[in-house]
């Protein structure tokens, strides 16, 4: 048995593209379906809510029919979702195929870019969702949507970043923002140890952590935060995300992590497909953390 410190290991558990050799195909899908969603319901492109070149969000607005989701008296509630590649690639033009499974059940849903690796440093690009996810707060109700009734997820790396904004001390962010900002992330495929992340050959020269970054940047070292974390991975992906999902729950606990579930038949990208699919398990259980965000 080959060690688990081993570079061809964790090359082989982390090149999500060698073990999906479809993966093209896949992105293709995704930018066309993508560029549909853009072009057939209403949204906002390309709002910006800081000042770097890549500091911009998409919002997509909820449509008429609101059965799944009910709006409260301050509207809609909100999927915040955060894509993938690795902190290194991928752009937020291609997951816009997310948002119309949603907006039709009454959801605002807000898609942010981020600059990527290795222009910018994981900490950075943290920083940077901390800033979309206050614009989001602030803004949101001008676009339909309810402020006090957001769900952040995010797939892969985006599920790292996704329990990054779960833990935030947003008072400490700005003075205005709630410390409840967010109660419930759903992670896909997140990574939550940079420990081994920090040893993959491929994504070391891009990402460049230090062995302080793994420290203050991995989830799993943090306390447990006062909101609730659901995790799920594709059956198909390796057993390194299996183990982040089984780990966050065990060192956070089963109350903060009440889900930790493989989704059956999914790779590390036709899992973020589950999510964007009605009746889909992944699609009905964000459906059902933006139900519960409803304020009686």
């Amino acid at each position: 048995m080959q060690s688990k410190l081993d570079p061809a290991w964790l090359d082989a558990e982390y090149n999500n593209r060698a073990l999906v050799p479809e993966h093209a195909e896949i992105f293709t899908r995704w930018a066309r379906d993508s560029a549909q969603a853009r072009a057939s319901q209403p949204c906002v492109l390309d709002l910006r809510y800081g000042d770097g070149p890549a500091e911009t969000l998409d919002v997509f607005c909820p449509g008429a029919d609101r059965g799944a989701a009910e709006p409260g008296p301050g509207g809609a509630p909100i999927l915040f979702f955060i894509h993938g590649g690795w902190w290194r690639s991928m752009d937020k033009a291609d997951h816009s195929f997310v948002a119309p499974a949603f907006t039709r059940e009454g959801t605002l849903v807000v898609v942010p870019n981020y600059a990527l690796c290795p222009t910018v440093g994981i900490a950075d690009i943290a920083l940077q969702m901390t800033r979309a996810l206050a614009w989001t707060w602030r803004h949101a109700a001008a676009h339909g949507g309810d402020p006090r009734r957001i769900v952040v997820a995010g797939h892969s790396a985006g599920g790292h970043l996704a329990a990054m904004l779960l833990c935030a001390h947003w008072p400490t962010v700005a003075p205005d923002l709630p410390a409840d900002l967010v109660r419930t992330a759903l992670a896909v495929s997140g990574v939550f140890d940079l420990r081994p992340i920090s040893r993959v050959s491929f994504l070391q020269p891009d990402l460049r952590l230090s062995g302080e970054d793994v420290r203050r940047l991995s989830p799993v070292g943090f306390p447990p935060p006062a909101g609730r974390l659901h995790a799920a991975a594709g059956a198909l992906e390796s057993s390194e995300f299996h183990r982040h999902n089984r780990l966050i729950r065990q060192r956070w606990g089963a109350q903060r992590v009440p889900v930790c579930e493989t989704i059956p038949g999914r790779n590390h990208f036709t899992v973020i497909d589950s999510l964007a699919e009605p009746g889909s398990r992944l699609h009905s259980l964000a459906m059902q953390l933006l139900r519960d965000t409803r304020i009686n």
